[in-house]
């Protein structure tokens, strides 16, 4: 059938069908993913790992929780698809396979830690909606436990990671950090990589920056404890830093893209290098374009997660909301307008979600 301009499609009924069954499966999946994100909060994965087939009342035992809570989470988790259930005899069981993908000792395949961020940003949807008429963003202090998660996502993708894959992309780098080099790590949040780089190489000297005084103590915490004294943090943006020619290796692992100035952290990142020196940049795996990441396997997570907070937050404080899906194209015209004329970029098997980027001046 030929439809002019002034005629209107026939209405598809099994098209809405099929849609508004989609968006029931969408709704499921929500429900899914907070009650793994308590799953992980609890315990509870951990727990029925380490049991047999064992009734409600067990698990609640083990695990140190209410009874009645654990009976409602385990319907969840049963009617959808995460935890077997036997209802002839009452009991509940976490399969191996699927404890190898939501547990603390699947680190760093655990992925009920990254569910952890629905309630995150849920916590601030009001601010978020109200920022879509005002167009300001909404600042860090609106998304609670942001940096506890991000903390713990970030030592699966960056941390678990540093010794065997992301440090050996710089040719030379760990023999380098070996023998004793200064490095600076923008943007460190509460300073997990940091702290661990810091202990395989006491000959190294390493700060970290980060403009949140809480994760700053988070870091400062962290290196007391574990008695450190080659590694220091400062609040500091990184946009404001006046550093000049002191680092031999640069590191911003998942921080530029919500910078309030990210082209001027990228030009600061420059001027503190010193001649043979290297930035090792990690953000997000995508195209600057929407048509190029209609098929990317995470694609609505991550302009959910930019538009209620990557971008929001960089808005706040009057930057230019970059956001998390700013993409490799521009990615690499801000690196080389910042004065990196050599720039490689690797994909590593350990993480799905991010590209790393070794900078030098050109």
């Amino acid at each position: 059938m030929i439809v002019t301009a002034t005629e209107t499609p026939p209405f598809d009924t099994a098209r809405a069908e099929t849609f508004g069954q989609k968006m029931a499966g969408v709704l499921n999946a929500a429900g899914v993913a907070l009650m793994t994100s308590i799953g992980h909060r609890t315990g509870l994965f951990d727990t029925m790992a380490e049991l047999p087939p064992a009734d409600s009342r067990r698990i609640a035992e083990a695990a140190g929780l209410s009874e009645r809570y654990v009976r409602e989470w385990l319907g969840a988790m049963v009617t959808g698809g995460v935890v077997e259930h036997d209802p002839a005899v009452g009991t509940f069981r976490l399969s191996p396979e699927h404890a190898a993908c939501l547990t603390r000792a699947a680190r760093p395949n655990n992925a009920a830690v990254g569910f952890q961020f629905l309630a995150v940003l849920g916590a601030a949807e009001d601010q978020v909606v109200a920022a879509f008429r005002h167009g300001k963003g909404v600042p860090y202090s609106a998304y609670p436990r942001f940096h506890e998660v991000m903390a713990e996502e970030s030592d699966q993708t960056t941390t678990a990671g540093l010794e065997d894959h992301i440090l050996p992309l710089v040719p030379g780098l760990p023999d380098r950090l070996a023998r004793g080099i200064d490095v600076l790590d923008i943007g460190c949040g509460s300073g997990y990589a940091l702290v661990r780089l810091a202990e395989l190489y006491p000959a190294s000297r390493f700060v970290g920056y980060d403009f949140s005084p809480e994760a700053i103590r988070a870091g400062q915490d962290a290196a007391c404890r574990d008695g450190l004294g080659n590694v220091r943090f400062a609040v500091r943006d990184a946009a404001a830093m006046t550093d000049a020619g002191r680092y031999d290796l640069v590191t911003a692992f998942d921080a530029v893209h919500d910078q309030a100035d990210p082209a001027g952290v990228l030009r600061n990142v420059r001027r503190a290098m010193r001649p043979g020196g290297a930035f090792l940049m990690q953000d997000i795996r995508a195209c600057s374009h929407l048509g190029g990441n209609r098929d990317h396997p995470l694609g609505p997570w991550l302009y959910t997660i930019s538009c209620m907070h990557c971008m929001s937050v960089s808005l706040a404080a009057g930057g230019p909301g970059l956001g998390a899906v700013w993409g490799k194209e521009l990615a690499l015209e801000m690196l080389a307008d910042a004065g990196f004329g050599n720039v490689t970029v690797h994909a590593l098997p350990h993480d799905p979600l991010n590209d790393y980027y070794v900078c030098r001046p050109g």
